[in-house]
């Protein structure tokens, strides 16, 4: 997927689980823009995981044997935090 392809992009993002629609949909609305095109293609590449195993590292409940999604989480995660609860 091109990272560039903000509407393919944005659809990959649309899970089946309102957990994870909640902590990635606002990441990408608010942080995707700002992200180097590097951390574009790790966010990108972890949205081909399956939503049990997202849904699990978002939780907290295991971590990515990748680091490079590992990293991605957490900066996923953090950058939530600071932002605060946003209507999706």
């Amino acid at each position: 997927m091109d990272i560039h392809d903000k509407a393919r992009v944005q659809w990959a993002c649309r899970r089946g689980m309102l957990e994870l629609d909640v902590s990635i949909m606002p990441f990408f609305k608010y942080e995707y823009d700002s992200l180097s095109d590097s951390d574009k293609q790790v966010f990108v590449a972890l949205l081909k995981s399956d939503d049990p195993d997202l849904f699990n590292w978002m939780m907290n409940h295991g971590e990515p044997a990748d680091p490079e999604f590992k990293r991605m989480v957490k900066l996923i995660q953090q950058r939530n935090r600071e932002r605060g609860p946003v209507a999706m």
